[in-house]
């Protein structure tokens, strides 16, 4: 069982995902039977859960469910999912009738991270710790790593159009996890690439796509979610916010083995479009992350990777995506990202998320 969640002053609310090994109804042909509805509405009610849907599958049925949770602010994430979990296991064991296996649950929130935050640098060649940012992803082509992308879902990524400029073709791409390419921590085939409909290279905008891999990945402390900003969030300027990737370490370099991280500061639209920065180059659903002074960038092979940042409880959120810029580190020339917010509802029409 996975989740994600959202949090507000008063609840919070995790989507779960469950799989009944014995729900009846003929599954070959995909058909939705009376026994199956009789047997979804006894879980909605035993488990108090709102079921959103379900699809049928050989080894039985995945059902997806809403739950709502309230917890005092000052609780960390460890003692409420303690909590959840105790709740869910009474529920299942009180629901002889059904079985669901309580040892696949697992209770993991998006934007997540079980390591002390350290602040390396990309093009120093500092090396990010083991689980750092289990979100980041590798994206290869013909098993050569070509860009970043970021965990949105267990079965979805989201990372730059341009990545997939003359190779769109899925069966040539691979996607893997972990801090290292070689040997990835875990690999999966892409199913389906879905560029934004608007993009055209090489304009600059629209440079964002969704991928769907198969099968689908299980959360752990090494492999985990980002969590999505909604459309309507802001970031300010001068925010404190973080790229990882595996690009070169400096202009014209190969990508590397390692995973690294960046911190930066958010820079405003006005200060990005100045005629010595970039000037009208900066256009709708773009931002600009780094420093005037050229310190800390992206580079080759990070494009389509995630800007992150964190609220106030420790979450992580999407913000941008690595799409361009002058060369690597340049002075007045500091990263372009394709701005997440602007693009949320995109997003969702695609995914679902």
């Amino acid at each position: 069982m996975t989740f994600l969640f959202i949090t507000d002053q008063k609840m919070e609310y995790y989507h779960a995902t469950f799989k009944i090994s014995d729900l009846r109804g003929n599954r070959n042909s995909g058909q939705n039977s009376p026994y199956q509805f009789m047997e979804l509405r006894e879980i909605s009610e035993n488990l108090y859960l709102s079921i959103l849907c379900h699809s049928p599958e050989e080894d039985g049925t995945t059902v997806d469910v809403i739950m709502v949770f309230q917890f005092p602010s000052a609780e960390s994430s460890a003692v409420r999912n303690r909590k959840i979990r105790s709740v869910l296991d009474e529920k299942i064991r009180n629901t002889r009738a059904l079985s669901i296996n309580t040892s696949s649950v697992e209770v993991n929130g998006c934007g997540k991270r079980v390591v002390p935050l350290v602040s390396n640098r990309i093009m120093s060649g500092e090396i990010a710790g083991k689980a750092a940012w289990p979100w980041q992803a590798s994206l290869q082509h013909k098993n050569i790593h070509q860009c970043g992308a970021t965990l949105i879902s267990n079965t979805w990524l989201v990372t730059a159009a341009h990545c997939f400029k003359n190779k769109a073709n899925p069966r040539q791409w691979t996607v893997s996890f972990g801090t290292k390419i070689n040997p990835p921590l875990m690999k999966r085939n892409i199913k389906r690439i879905i560029v934004h409909e608007r993009y055209r290279s090489p304009a600059r905008e629209y440079d964002i796509a969704v991928v769907q891999f198969s099968p689908r990945v299980t959360f752990t402390d090494d492999i985990r979610r980002i969590c999505l900003p909604e459309a309507s969030a802001s970031f300010q300027p001068n925010s404190t916010v973080y790229i990882t990737g595996f690009g070169a370490l400096f202009y014209g370099g190969e990508s590397q083995n390692d995973l690294r991280e960046a911190r930066l500061k958010i820079i405003s639209d006005d200060m990005c479009k100045q005629p010595h920065v970039y000037g009208s180059d900066i256009k709708f659903g773009m931002m600009c992350a780094g420093y005037l002074e050229g310190i800390y960038d992206a580079c080759r092979g990070d494009s389509g990777g995630p800007l992150v940042g964190k609220d106030l409880k420790d979450t992580w959120y999407l913000i941008g995506i690595v799409s361009w810029g002058d060369n690597c580190g340049q002075r007045n020339k500091p990263g372009v990202y394709t701005k997440v917010t602007y693009y949320r509802n995109w997003i969702t029409s695609k995914t679902g998320l």
